[in-house]
């Protein structure tokens, strides 16, 4: 049987493409993880990685042990997934979302984890395709979506809805033409941007915002830490469109300003998992938090 250490620290050497990466994240020395992975060449007979001075490639060989360690790691999650399957205060829970959903819930989700220290909360921040994605293909068990996915992929319930806002700098002056305003400003862009355009730009009511082409708004920055979308805006740059949570969570929101639309502008929020999936009692005692949030 092949050394299980081995072959994390050869996984881990991939997944970073560096060695010196996997020698910080596995508290190793670097000639240590190069030592693990000639013990591992050693054992299965292959040359598994081609050095090229201080980067390497994968050999076909390599691939295939990559393929089968992963798989290993699969099985012993699903087996002690069964393991615990009937506690409901134990056991891994993965969640993926947005990161404004994720700046709401985290918090909440820790407080349960403080109270049973045998959960393991895993929450991966995300926009709607990729956690869809991660859903079908058993990387994450649930996830928080703003669309209605596919009845023949996934079973889904409504948790909700929440506000989406139109924000600016402080300073902004909102009496000029809204389209204009919005064109000179630029856009801070981020992962869930564009949809958060669109449906703003579609529900609002605001006859000028209607008919801007969002492709035709420059961008004048970008950024996929949705704690720090705002940050620009707070210097004066730009402007952007985010839930109203990672609004309320801002830490100077006298430095932002909020416009209101005609219509108030809501998403509505979807708990999604795998179809037919029946999934351990732990995701009743986290699921009836998340319920609670957008009761």
């Amino acid at each position: 049987m092949l050394n299980p250490i081995w072959l994390e620290t050869f996984i881990t050497l991939v997944d970073t493409g560096h060695f010196t990466q996997t020698a910080e994240k596995l508290y190793m020395t670097q000639p240590g993880v190069s030592q693990h992975i000639n013990k591992l060449e050693e054992a299965c007979g292959h040359t598994l990685i081609k050095r090229e001075k201080k980067s390497f490639v994968i050999t076909e060989q390599g691939r295939l042990v990559y393929k089968y360690t992963k798989e290993l790691l699969r099985g012993e999650k699903s087996l002690f997934e069964q393991l615990s399957f009937d506690d409901p205060f134990s056991g891994q829970y993965s969640l993926a979302c947005s990161g404004s959903v994720s700046l709401l819930l985290y918090p909440k989700l820790l407080k349960l984890q403080n109270k049973y220290p045998d959960i393991y909360i895993n929450i991966k921040a995300a926009p709607n395709h990729q956690i869809l994605s991660d859903i079908k293909s058993g990387h994450i068990d649930q996830g928080i979506v703003t669309d209605i996915p596919k009845e023949s992929f996934f079973d889904f319930e409504e948790l909700g809805q929440e506000e989406l806002c139109l924000i600016l700098p402080h300073k902004t002056d909102i009496n000029k033409n809204w389209k204009q305003l919005l064109l000179d400003l630029g856009l801070i862009s981020h992962p869930d941007a564009e949809h958060y355009l669109s449906l703003y730009f579609g529900q609002c009511q605001e006859q000028a915002l209607k008919q801007l082409d969002i492709s035709k708004i420059p961008v004048v920055g970008s950024i996929n830490q949705i704690s720090q979308i705002l940050e620009p805006l707070a210097h004066g740059i730009g402007f952007t469109v985010l839930p109203k949570s990672a609004v309320d969570s801002f830490h100077s929101p006298n430095l932002i300003k909020v416009l209101k639309p005609q219509q108030p502008v809501m998403e509505s929020l979807y708990l999604v998992r795998q179809k037919n999936r029946q999934l351990p009692v732990r995701y009743e005692t986290l699921n009836s938090i998340i319920r609670k949030t957008w009761a």
